[in-house]
């Protein structure tokens, strides 16, 4: 019996439906966090370190399993990773303490970093002929629906349902398992195989592309440490500096990032990488000085500015960086060198978290926001810097080419 497949554009959808619940399973529990402290006596850090653990174990599995997808074809590893992630939303539901959180959360980590390198590899290789290059603006809008899906869906069903800490989850492990049926019809493909048989690999960077590369990892590292500060820590700000304790409410802020990133890759689709990146670059250093005075007046409407503001930067940095990647890679080394790109913003996301929830632990949520601002924005400024010496680096080659 012939199994039936998606055509082009229904396969093009799912990848960037496995692409939003890289970022759904990630933010699911940022709602929660508030709930877990009271309910179990946790430390900030201890709320913090359930978030950062997940990325920890994204970059375990990118390290060893990076190219797996480019062996055995973007369908096969993404259905691993969806799995893995519905096991981890099964196991929040259902959870009585915070160690089975911890390893809830580790399967999570697991499942998003099998799928997270193969579904932007997916959305790129099932565009339309004619729109491959906007398959980064696809991937940044998939991952701005995630969030909002988790923020707004988690609110509301913390806010207004029973079982505030398990029906969230519920609901996600339904979804999920909802994906994997229909992943299953995809294609099993990629543009083309990498040669030999596979074996766990340390994601690598194919010759001539390392300045891109580097350019590309700082903006797209940029944009998760923006999302590690709103994920981590933003329902807490909300509800402890802007003093806001309805979970909607909290929710709704953190949709706003999430609105604000999937809007705004709409005028950013047809500019040059290069400018979309110091777009994001600069609106994450106004949005961080926003959020700093947020928590400082205590203000529910600039910290809900400062999240549009964030959310936009989110995106601008995300797309401009895969943008700019995508151009430059060989299709056989695609979902690798993706995966080394994600491997590197999601250890970036994992070290920042661990580090405010310490702070915050010790000096304070204020002091932790304060540190959080100067960080993103020393890493925006970074960014626009390298960037600068890539254009300028690819000006001087363009030159003296003959």
């Amino acid at each position: 019996m012939t199994r039936r497949v998606l055509g082009r554009q229904a396969s093009f959808l799912t990848a960037a439906a496995i692409v939003a619940h890289t970022i759904w399973t990630s933010a699911a529990p940022a709602l929660s966090y508030p709930l877990y402290a009271e309910q179990w006596h946790l430390t900030t850090f201890t709320t913090t370190a359930i978030f950062a653990v997940y990325p920890v174990f994204v970059v375990v599995v990118l390290i060893l399993f990076g190219n797996l997808s480019d062996h055995i074809g973007r369908r096969e590893t993404m259905l691993a990773g969806l799995a893995f992630s519905a096991v981890g939303s099964l196991i929040f539901a259902i959870a009585p303490d915070v160690d089975w959180i911890f390893f809830g959360r580790a399967f999570m980590g697991v499942g998003v970093g099998l799928s997270a390198g193969p579904s932007a590899a997916a959305v790129v290789e099932f565009s339309p002929p004619h729109r491959v290059g906007q398959a980064g603006s696809a991937t940044a809008a998939a991952q701005g629906f995630g969030m909002m899906a988790a923020a707004l869906i988690g609110g509301a069903l913390i806010q207004y349902a029973p079982l505030p800490l398990r029906l969230n989850f519920a609901v996600l492990t339904a979804v999920l398992l909802g994906l994997i049926a229909v992943t299953w019809f995809m294609p099993n493909h990629t543009a083309s195989r990498a040669a030999g048989r596979w074996r766990p690999k340390v994601p690598s960077i194919p010759n001539g592309v390392f300045a891109v590369f580097v350019a590309s990892t700082a903006a797209v590292s940029g944009a998760y440490v923006l999302g590690a500060m709103t994920l981590s820590l933003g329902a807490q700000v909300a509800r402890d500096v802007v003093a806001s304790s309805n979970a909607l409410v909290n929710g709704g802020t953190i949709a706003l990032f999430a609105l604000a990133s999937a809007l705004a890759t709409i005028p950013a689709r047809k500019l040059a990488a290069g400018r979309v990146i110091l777009s994001g670059g600069m609106t994450a250093i106004v949005s961080s000085a926003l959020l700093a005075l947020a928590a400082i007046e205590h203000s529910l409407s600039l910290y809900m500015l400062a999240q549009l503001g964030a959310g936009a930067a989110y995106s601008w940095l995300l797309l401009g960086g895969l943008s700019l990647i995508n151009g430059h890679l060989p299709v056989t080394h695609r979902a690798a060198t993706l995966s080394a790109l994600f491997l590197v913003a999601y250890l970036a996301q994992a070290v920042v978290a661990l580090s405010l929830g310490k702070i915050a632990t010790f000096y304070g949520l204020t002091t932790a926001v304060d540190i959080g601002v100067v960080t993103i924005a020393v890493l925006a400024l970074v960014t626009l810097l390298l960037d600068l010496v890539r254009q300028k680096t690819s000006l001087k080659r363009s030159r003296k080419a003959p």
